[in-house]
């Protein structure tokens, strides 16, 4: 719901695109990886995100749609001094790569309750560590600066390399509610460890400066060691917050203990629940993507909204339904089905971008209800390609295929302008 503010928290969610391949090329990301060369379903893939949209609705959240980046990237490819005819194989897969889907890399985001200068600030990540990812920003750039044109808004560009930055994937904020004051989290990553660590401490202290946050308020934490080498690409895969609850593993930060006396210095009402690594290892949180879940606000409590396959897990699914039983902040569990997506690497969280402002700020055309909803679904079922197998990347017809489906979807949601974006 709408506070006194104005300001509610809006999920965008990014639209599965019709070039969902399972090529395998994030190092670091187990489930990517070990479904490399599999056949993908891209019209499967963006309707189960659409369901989750819905599921949100239902709830009464406001929900908002980022739409899927032009590929392949021939910018990107022409910047590399050829085409998509004649390029490689792995910069064919690297051009078509759909991970724009992932919108919780798209931008890290600070409320206007935070910022010194009373303007809701996104900075843009460079995602300069994974080749597939490093050359989303433009497109994500010129899309943010589209749907947050008001001037309650400031959009940044990202900062710039060597420092990675993976947006709001390893980033947390902790308030009594919403449109409230809050302690802004940037988790890092060091390296050294089998995987590579993609936020730098540099990169976070940029946004922080560029947001005009508070340093009082703001908190560095390091990611542990243990969690990065176990799977933990990004911190939203161990940890995730709503509101002024933590829920996060055992495992998450290298340093817990001073975390948790942090957070409590500087939010006082702040819950904190801990997984124990006894009940639930990180393994089984990984790989169920338990804590790559939603946690929102609504009418009934505070709500987990979780893949299907952290039901599946039986450690996992008997640690929730004996915290939902107790007493504790979480209330209750919503089970979603969004199987292609965690294939790929990612579950409820990855696929959404949390922004806390006034809707009416927001350029319309990128929130939905159920009605638009239905005709993006429509659109998806008619135009998205029912399958793509690792040997199609190459296919013209494919690639025509893909690139018409999305031309479709922008006409459909009046967004030309994005076209060439």
């Amino acid at each position: 719901m709408v506070g006194s503010s104005g300001l509610v928290e809006i999920n965008f969610d990014g639209i599965i695109g019709p070039s969902h391949n399972y090529a395998g090329l994030s190092h670091g990301n187990l489930a990517a990886t070990r479904n490399a060369g599999k056949v993908a379903h891209p019209r499967a893939a963006a309707l189960q995100g659409i369901a989750k949209m819905r599921a949100n609705l239902s709830l009464g959240l406001v929900q908002g749609i980022l739409p899927p980046h032009p590929r392949p990237d021939h910018d990107w490819l022409a910047a590399l001094a050829t085409d998509y005819k004649r390029a490689p194989i792995h910069l064919k897969a690297q051009a078509l790569s759909a991970s724009a889907m992932w919108a919780a890399n798209a931008a890290t985001v600070s409320p206007a309750p935070d910022a010194t200068d009373g303007r809701c600030h996104l900075t843009v990540a460079n995602l300069v560590t994974m080749a597939h990812r490093s050359h989303e920003w433009p497109a994500t750039l010129a899309m943010l600066r589209v749907a947050f044109a008001d001037p309650a808004f400031v959009v940044h560009p990202p900062v710039p390399a060597p420092f990675g930055d993976e947006g709001a994937a390893n980033h947390m904020r902790l308030a009594d509610h919403h449109g409230a004051a809050g302690v802004e989290v940037f988790v890092y990553g060091k390296a050294g460890g089998p995987f590579p660590a993609r936020q730098s401490r540099e990169a976070s202290e940029a946004v922080a400066r560029a947001h005009r946050l508070d340093p009082a308020r703001t908190l560095f934490v390091e990611q542990s060691a243990a969690a990065i080498a176990a799977g933990a690409f990004h911190n939203d895969v161990v940890a995730v917050v709503n509101e002024r609850v933590l829920f996060a593993h055992e495992q998450a930060f290298a340093d817990p203990a001073q975390v948790y006396a942090n957070l409590r210095r500087l939010l006082p009402t702040v819950e904190i629940v801990e997984v124990p690594a006894a009940a639930v290892s990180l393994q089984d949180a990984i790989t169920s993507y338990l804590f790559n879940a939603q946690l929102v606000s609504t009418g009934n409590g505070t709500t987990l909204i979780v893949p299907g396959e952290a039901r599946a897990n039986a450690a996992v699914w008997r640690w929730l339904e004996g915290h939902a039983a107790g007493n504790g902040p979480i209330r209750r569990l919503n089970v979603v089905d969004v199987r292609e997506s965690m294939a790929n690497g990612g579950g409820p969280a990855c696929l959404r971008l949390r922004v806390v402002a006034d809707p009416a700020t927001i350029d319309p055309r990128f929130l939905v209800d159920d009605g638009k909803l239905d005709r993006i679904a429509a659109l998806v079922a008619e135009a998205w390609p029912e399958a793509i197998a690792a040997d199609a990347i190459g296919d013209p017809a494919l690639i025509a295929t893909i690139e018409s489906a999305r031309r479709r979807l922008l006409a459909l949601l009046d967004l030309g302008e994005l076209i060439d974006a």
